[in-house]
């Protein structure tokens, strides 16, 4: 995990923007012969293919949840587009859902369609091991985009966001615009809390505070990633907590619900990191007129990607960029800061 010993407060000025650039930018990540005189440098969610010299055709199945929420509809979103910049690419596209049942269907279809490579990201990662290991060992390999299943030998290559990461950047960006401050409080509006991946944001977060001793977090509160749930929680945790400095939101779409409650207590004494990366908190970061003043990025390019991974599989390629004749076992992304100097580098990659 990147846990730089020092910040400052344009924390992801060149390691972590080098960083993030090759993460988030799935056209500068992966595969093949990428051109080394590129004209101009293209928006990050619109990079040109990663190779565009055409090659062995390969058709790819694409198998994800229920496009119920911002963050997904942009995975979907961006599978489909970046599908779309390779002529020798076909995308089986499932319906989507949050039915493990149901997925496991849809992806068995996609195994006796025989599918040259699989492109996973399930509703459940251990409910869907076996479908995972069933396509392996049918001789699809499968990239398991994100939701991890139980183990390796059900995917090649695995890539996803770092929910760790998230937290730990979240922690640093506050704990360094707080650091002159003694007795500092701060607190946190996490997600679902049955899910693994909102106890290691808030553990990341956690662990970065440890780094700064004048700040105590003094309140956390659970919302469910919806609008409403973020709204009803911030508005609990602002009336128990009637002084504090700063608060981070693990999700930008349950972060539209927490600003409206906010907005409705009169409240601007303190600064809001968001998580995600919605263009809703990429435009009030850029407006800078309200408490929203950074997001750390889960990116959904990561799809993008995948479908890079999965064409360099049923081509036999491996990674651009790299000396080794296949591509990795695993990926994972780099979850930068995104504040009023940087905003406009990734308003493009802003989902809705």
């Amino acid at each position: 995990m990147p846990e730089p010993t020092s910040f400052t407060s344009r924390f992801t000025s060149r390691r972590g923007l080098l960083l993030t650039t090759a993460a988030v930018s799935a056209g500068t990540l992966l595969t093949g012969c990428t051109s080394n005189d590129p004209k101009e440098e293209p928006a990050a969610n619109d990079q040109p293919a990663a190779d565009d010299k055409p090659g062995k055709q390969v058709t790819i199945g694409f198998a994800g949840p229920q496009a119920d929420h911002g963050w997904l509809n942009a995975i979907n979103d961006n599978a489909k587009n970046r599908a779309k910049k390779y002529s020798d690419v076909t995308l089986e596209i499932t319906e989507g859902s949050n039915d493990t049942a149901q997925q496991i269907g849809q992806i068995e279809t996609l195994i006796n369609k025989k599918v040259d490579v699989l492109v996973v990201l399930p509703a459940d990662g251990k409910a869907l091991t076996q479908v995972g290991l069933k396509a392996m060992r049918a001789g699809i390999p499968v990239v398991n985009l994100d939701r991890i299943f139980n183990t390796p030998q059900a995917y090649r290559c695995w890539i996803g966001g770092d929910n760790y990461g998230m937290g730990l950047n979240a922690g640093h960006y506050i704990g360094e615009k707080l650091k002159g401050k003694s007795d500092a409080r701060v607190i946190e509006l996490a997600g679902l809390d049955n899910l693994e991946l909102t106890k290691q944001r808030t553990q990341g977060f956690d662990d970065a505070l440890k780094n700064y001793p004048n700040i105590k977090k003094v309140a956390r509160q659970a919302a469910e990633f919806t609008v409403e749930s973020g709204q009803a929680k911030m508005a609990q945790l602002l009336q128990a907590q009637p002084k504090f400095d700063a608060l981070w939101n693990h999700d930008d779409d349950q972060g539209v619900g927490a600003l409206r409650a906010i907005e409705q207590a009169g409240r601007d004494d303190f600064l809001m990191v968001g998580g995600a990366g919605a263009l809703s908190a990429f435009q009030a970061i850029k407006q800078d007129d309200g408490v929203l003043k950074a997001t750390v990025l889960y990116p959904p390019t990561m799809a993008a990607s995948a479908i890079d991974l999965a064409r360099a599989l049923g081509q036999g390629k491996g990674v651009g960029g790299l000396a080794e004749f296949e591509i990795p076992a695993s990926i994972t992304l780099y979850s930068a800061v995104v504040d009023k100097e940087n905003v406009d580098q990734y308003m493009s990659t802003g989902f809705r």
